[in-house]
């Protein structure tokens, strides 16, 4: 958790219930400015039929959002936050930051969206009326008041939804002394707006559930609160959005309807407009409120899992009084006063509010279809119903504008990698491991089932590191070898009794952990107890892996001592009967590869392991820490008929595996070495592959001490012995060489 910077003060604000708490803020935000201020341009520039179907589709996202909003705070406690607490909850923080940070953009300019509508409303009293100077000081108003806590900002509008009945009242009123006449509505104007371009100004009129749903901490029971208040406000609203425009058909012409926006108070005529008034202002007002209220909690929420630094939530919280996070989201209303108009600021709105839709009914869906067991709603509904609700909202976004769409994915995208780099960590777990889980084990069943093949063998390695700090170069390297294509796996032996250090296990895998991430090693830790070296590194090794992605390759450190290299050749006889490789990696502390790193391969081929080595070498060139790097694989004659044999087979060899690599075939002078050969010829190498021999039983500790003379004088070396099932494979074909360097 982050320093909020809050200051700790008694809650004096009121715990709310569902009515005054979700269905009166929700429904006095649907039933806002876009119902009466632009529910008619919409009939008229597209029709009352397609304005029908915009309402439709609308009302249709909300309300399959409003189910995946109440399954979901059915199955949690929803503390302050709202739609940012559920997602960061269920999906990770970062998510949730890439979520919250637009929500809370996207919350503050529906003030000034609403502060828009008032002000072009007073042209109806007072026609030259300036409608920036009112926004902004609508702005200023609504934050005074919701800095007097939320319990009084909305008690204040339960007179409200009287006022708004009184509204449509009067219209429906003004309309019945009209002769009904939609014919000349059914195709709006000739040369109106587009369809899509309709539906993103109209809506925000759908997005009032998000100012029921963030005062989720304010309230006495978030998990019975939210669904029946959301619930019921949605259903509400689409009722009157199914009227509204049926009613200024019937009443006004296409032309009046778009022109007018002050169609109404023409409809019900001098008298009964004066009911209007208290219902619109009342309901743009309160709209206003909400949206002030839920802003700041979202910043607040942000601030404390860690995702906005403490600045941000400085004094006071909404609850309690005025705050940065308050008087940030009051100067991020204002300034967005300067976008000019309500047209303008609706379809940016559309866009954050689709994306938070669309994650919420992602975050349904993905509860029941992850099998979490946690996952457990008294509401519950079908997981494909929410992942249409998720796919239309992003559907709907990318139909509206594409180039918005691609630009508002983007900033999220964006905000996601910077929270990610921050690597935050949460004190409670999501869904994503759940998810990722699932598909883990659908993915292993169906591998199970799918034969093995030369071309299909990845590196898994499994490396025994013991001190990962004294072995750091080794780490590397196996992370090198991976090269992002397999699994490595960093094992330490602790040698001792079970019972004597169980308890000390997951401490000593979250150091290793801690230690691999400083090496900047993607790698999986593990630690085991076992009675002796040899013993428990045989055990891991069959241990370790599940449905045939368990290790094939085997990793050890370099040991100065006869005896402890003597033993891992012992291991490497007995893993190779269970067809896993095996490296012994010998390796200065803080090795790095030159700038024009150097990697040479010593064939022999009489023990097959160079198609191993050639692979493990072309692995390393891929690596960004070996760019430019060159290979050349060497092969010592002791004849120049032999040698010309070698040339040969070398030669088909990289055309056959399709390597980047040179060949050089040494003759082997008389008075010298194959050892000799080797130091001579890959002495300034960065490093050399050469082969592992399975030395006779009894007799580990004098192979031991020859590979010491072989290595002597070599900085950087990787002793290979190959023992998958597809030795002699892994190139394309079995090749062999007839003399070589004993590997």
């Amino acid at each position: 958790m982050a320093d909020t910077g809050l200051e700790m003060q008694p809650d004096r604000v009121e715990k709310l219930g569902p009515f005054i708490g979700v269905f009166t803020p929700s429904v006095l935000t649907i039933l806002g400015v876009i119902l009466y201020l632009r529910t008619g341009w919409v009939v008229g520039n597209v029709g009352l039929p397609r304005a029908l179907l915009i309402v439709t589709i609308a009302n249709a996202i909300t309300l399959l959002t409003s189910l995946s909003v109440s399954a979901v705070s059915t199955n949690m406690r929803v503390r302050a936050g709202g739609a940012y607490y559920i997602i960061s909850r269920s999906l990770g923080l970062e998510i949730g930051a890439a979520i919250g940070i637009p929500l809370f953009l996207a919350q503050a300019l529906s003030v000034t969206l609403y502060a828009f509508g008032l002000a072009e409303s007073l042209r109806y009293v007072w026609p030259d009326v300036e409608i920036v100077p009112v926004a902004a000081g609508t702005v200023v108003v609504v934050a005074l008041l919701a800095g007097r806590g939320a319990s009084l900002a909305l008690r204040l509008q339960l007179p409200i939804v009287a006022a708004i009945g009184a509204s449509l009242g009067a219209l429906a009123i003004g309309v019945s002394g009209r002769a009904p006449d939609i014919g000349e509505v059914a195709a709006g104007i000739e040369g109106g707006e587009s369809f899509w371009v309709v539906f993103a100004v109209f809506f925000p009129a759908v997005t009032g559930i998000m100012a029921g749903i963030s005062l989720s901490g304010d309230l006495r029971d978030p998990q019975r609160s939210i669904p029946r208040g959301t619930l019921a406000a949605v259903l509400t609203g689409f009722a009157v959005y199914l009227a509204v425009p049926v009613l200024l058909a019937v009443a006004a012409t296409s032309q009046e309807l778009v022109d007018n926006e002050l169609i109404w108070f023409d409809i019900a005529g001098p008298t009964l407009s004066w009911f209007i008034f208290p219902g619109l202002w009342g309901a743009i007002f309160s709209s206003a409120v909400g949206s002030i209220l839920g802003a700041p909690r979202t910043i607040e929420a942000l601030v404390k899992d860690g995702a906005l630094p403490g600045l941000f939530a400085r004094g006071k919280s909404v609850t309690s009084g005025f705050g940065v996070s308050l008087l940030l989201s009051t100067g991020t209303a204002l300034a967005a006063v300067l976008l000019g108009d309500l047209n303008t600021v609706a379809p940016v709105l559309s866009m954050f509010f689709l994306i938070t839709y669309g994650v919420i009914n992602l975050v349904a869906g993905l509860g029941i279809l992850s099998g979490e067991l946690s996952y457990r709603p008294t509401l519950r509904i079908p997981w494909w119903l929410s992942l249409a609700g998720s796919a239309a909202c992003f559907w709907v976004m990318f139909v509206i504008s594409p180039l918005a769409f691609v630009v508002a994915i983007s900033i999220e995208a964006a905000i996601y990698v910077a929270v990610r780099r921050r690597r935050m960590t949460a004190s409670f777990g999501d869904l994503r491991r759940s998810a990722l889980l699932g598909i883990v084990r659908s993915t292993l069943l169906r591998l199970a089932k799918l034969p093995q093949d030369p071309r299909n063998w990845r590196p898994n390695v499994l490396v025994f590191a013991g001190d990962v700090s004294h072995r750091a170069g080794l780490v590397r390297f196996g992370s090198w070898l991976v090269q992002d294509r397999g699994i490595l796996t960093v094992a330490k032996l602790v040698v001792g009794e079970l019972s004597d250090h169980a308890a000390d296990i997951p401490q000593r895998v979250a150091s290793l952990h801690s230690e691999l991430e400083e090496l900047g090693v993607a790698a999986f830790a593990e630690v085991d107890v076992v009675k002796s070296f040899e013993e428990g590194a045989i055990a891991v090794s069959q241990a370790n892996g599940i449905a045939g992605i368990d290790s094939n390759t085997l990793m050890f450190g370099w040991s100065s001592k006869p005896a402890r290299r003597a033993g891992m050749l012992r291991i490497i006889r007995q893993v190779g009967g269970l067809g896993k490789s095996a490296v012994i990696c010998k390796v200065p502390d803080g090795f790095a590869p030159g700038v024009t790193p150097r990697i040479d391969v010593w064939w022999g081929g009489l023990q097959q392991n160079g198609d191993l080595m050639v692979l493990l070498a072309h692995l390393l060139t891929l690596n960004p820490a070996w760019r430019g790097a060159s290979m050349s694989i060497k092969s010592i004659a002791s004849s120049p008929e032999s040698a010309a044999r070698s040339e040969e087979a070398l030669e088909r060899m990289i055309k056959a595996a399709r390597v980047n690599s040179k060949f050089e075939v040494i003759l082997k002078p008389a008075d010298k070495t194959v050892s000799a050969v080797i130091q001579t010829e890959s002495g300034s190498a960065d490093v050399v592959l050469l082969g592992l021999s399975d030395p006779p039983v009894g007799e580990e500790e004098i192979y031991a001490e020859r590979l010491a003379l072989l290595v002597e004088g070599l900085d950087t070396v990787l002793l290979v012995r190959n023992a998958g099932s597809f030795r002699g494979q892994l190139l394309g074909e079995e090749l062999r060489v007839e003399e070589g360097s004993r590997d």
